[in-house]
């Protein structure tokens, strides 16, 4: 059904960021949401000409944001085609998620570049799955001493006219830049991304705390993957991860899988940032869906087995995952102990708030965008609603 539908989603438990509403709704028309809240409360007139979803008991939740997904449904970003983009897009709706920032690996400039233009192209003619906010540049500037499933031949450090004709070509497309603050010109690079609203993420690094801090006074706002492809932790050398654990202007990134990052550390870091400053990702790559054997990360070989990608050459290398949206709240939740408000805004609000969406996605609140997911009693994505269109159900 189009999203000139109207809609009711009732029978389930809404969830906010400070709670969970029992015998919740919430009511859609012509893409947007017009009420969320107690049924009891809601308005009569609200079942004219609506459909009902029914959500049979469970949670009916903001729409997940994931800022970091190379890929899924066999389809990569870095295969730089709008048809590959709506397939990746499509696989993760089917997982709660609404919106998503498409991830590029380390490449030539000029393979970026046609990235670049592929998701500019894609906003414009449509997924049918989740929404394409825009573009996550992961690499190429980044340290090859922490380049982890990176090709390191494409790895160097932020020229000017690179950046400068990237942000041509994307326009506002390009969301987010992970860099490594200790590469030369970084610094100078991270002024220039802040000044024109783009998120830099610290990340595939080995900056010192040091570093890290000065990076962060420069503008760098957020943390790629928190402690993975960085130094670990450590009491006299903190490093990268120390400087943005206790650093209140940065939202860290979390692969929460459970393999990336044990639930131990992911309660760490729950318990020094908080869920307002936790973004959870699933860093997921095109094997999504689809079964065990090789395939590629960007132009890494990588192996598929039994849930997890290792890069074929290197198998103590993790590369990327096969992880979902709706997974990594469930992990958060029963492995580490958050509640489910919590996660949800990890997986919602949080990244929301990081791309200045706020105003429009993250929340079930009147005038918010219609991107709704319900979730079963299992925390498992049941129905994904974009704009006020079904674009999963099951």
């Amino acid at each position: 059904m189009s999203a000139g539908q109207a809609w009711v989603i009732g029978n389930g438990r809404l969830v906010t960021p400070d709670e969970v509403v029992e015998d919740g709704v919430v009511v859609v028309s012509a893409g947007k949401i017009v009420y969320a809240g107690p049924a009891r409360d809601a308005p009569g007139s609200v079942w004219d000409g609506s459909v009902e979803l029914d959500a049979r008991g469970g949670y009916i939740c903001p729409g997940f944001i994931d800022g970091h997904v190379h890929g899924g449904g066999g389809a990569d970003a870095m295969d730089a085609s709008p048809q590959a983009l709506a397939r990746m897009a499509q696989a993760h709706a089917a997982h709660g998620t609404t919106a998503l920032l498409a991830t590029t690996m380390s490449a030539p400039h000029e393979q970026l570049l046609g990235v670049a233009d592929a998701v500019r192209r894609a906003q414009l003619s449509g997924t049918g799955g989740a929404r394409l906010l825009g573009l996550h540049l992961e690499g190429p500037y980044i340290n090859p001493e922490r380049a982890g499933a990176h090709h390191r031949a494409w790895l160097r450090p932020p020229a000017a006219a690179e950046l400068e004709e990237l942000y041509r070509v994307a326009g506002p497309a390009l969301r987010t830049v992970t860099m490594a603050p200790e590469l030369p010109g970084a610094v100078e690079a991270i002024r220039w991304l802040s000044a024109r609203g783009i998120t830099v993420s610290l990340g595939h690094t080995a900056a010192s705390y040091e570093q890290a801090m000065a990076a962060l006074d420069a503008g760098a706002q957020a943390a790629t993957h928190l402690f993975n492809a960085m130094q670990a932790l450590h009491h006299r050398s903190p490093g990268c991860a120390g400087a943005v654990l206790v650093d209140d202007r940065v939202r860290v990134e979390l692969i929460a899988d459970g393999v990336h990052v044990h639930p131990g550390v992911l309660r760490l870091a729950w318990r020094c940032k908080g869920a307002a400053g936790i973004m959870l990702v699933t860093d997921c790559m095109r094997a999504l869906g689809c079964p065990d054997g090789e395939y590629t990360l960007g132009d890494v070989d990588v192996v598929v087995r039994q849930g997890q990608v290792r890069v074929r050459d290197n198998p103590a290398a993790l590369a990327g995952s096969l992880l979902t949206m709706d997974q990594a709240v469930r992990v958060m939740v029963q492995a580490v102990g958050v509640s489910l408000p919590d996660a949800v805004r990890m997986a919602s609000l949080t990244p929301a708030e990081a791309l200045g969406l706020a105003h429009r996605l993250g929340r079930l609140a009147a005038g918010y965008e219609a991107d709704v997911v319900v979730l079963n009693q299992d925390l498992e994505a049941t129905i994904t609603m974009v704009a006020g269109e079904v674009v999963f159900q099951r």
